[in-house]
């Protein structure tokens, strides 16, 4: 069994900053990439940010200079430090993690549960 467990979401004001963490846990052999996803009412969920296990980063276009991802293999953890948030960032915000399993060295992709971010103007 695998489980993403994330935090760090609230209510900002525009303008303002929020960190957001998701740490792994479970039957865990190594992990691949890991990201960060957000659905806004109405709209599909999108990639935010997702950073390799060798620390390579891709972001969205709209999140570009503003959101800052990281991780510590160590712990099995993903960050999204988002700073300069606007109204539009408000979403729920899910964790991603592409792992192997010790079970049977079997990969699999993994979700957290979300954690909601509301920007007010």
């Amino acid at each position: 069994q695998v489980q993403l467990v994330e935090s760090g979401g609230g209510l900002v004001q525009a303008g303002g900053s929020l960190r957001l963490s998701c740490a792994a846990f479970g039957d865990i052999f190594s992990i691949n990439a890991m990201g960060w996803y957000r659905q806004a009412p109405g709209k599909q969920r999108e990639l935010v940010a997702i950073i390799t296990s060798g620390g390579v980063a891709n972001y969205a276009d709209s999140v570009k200079g503003r959101f800052t991802i990281s991780r510590d293999n160590a712990k099995n953890t993903v960050y999204l430090q988002m700073n300069s948030l606007k109204p539009e960032d408000t979403a729920v915000y899910y964790c991603n993690a592409d792992l192997i399993r010790r079970w049977f060295k079997v990969q699999g992709v993994y979700w957290g549960q979300g954690t909601q971010v509301t920007v007010s103007s």
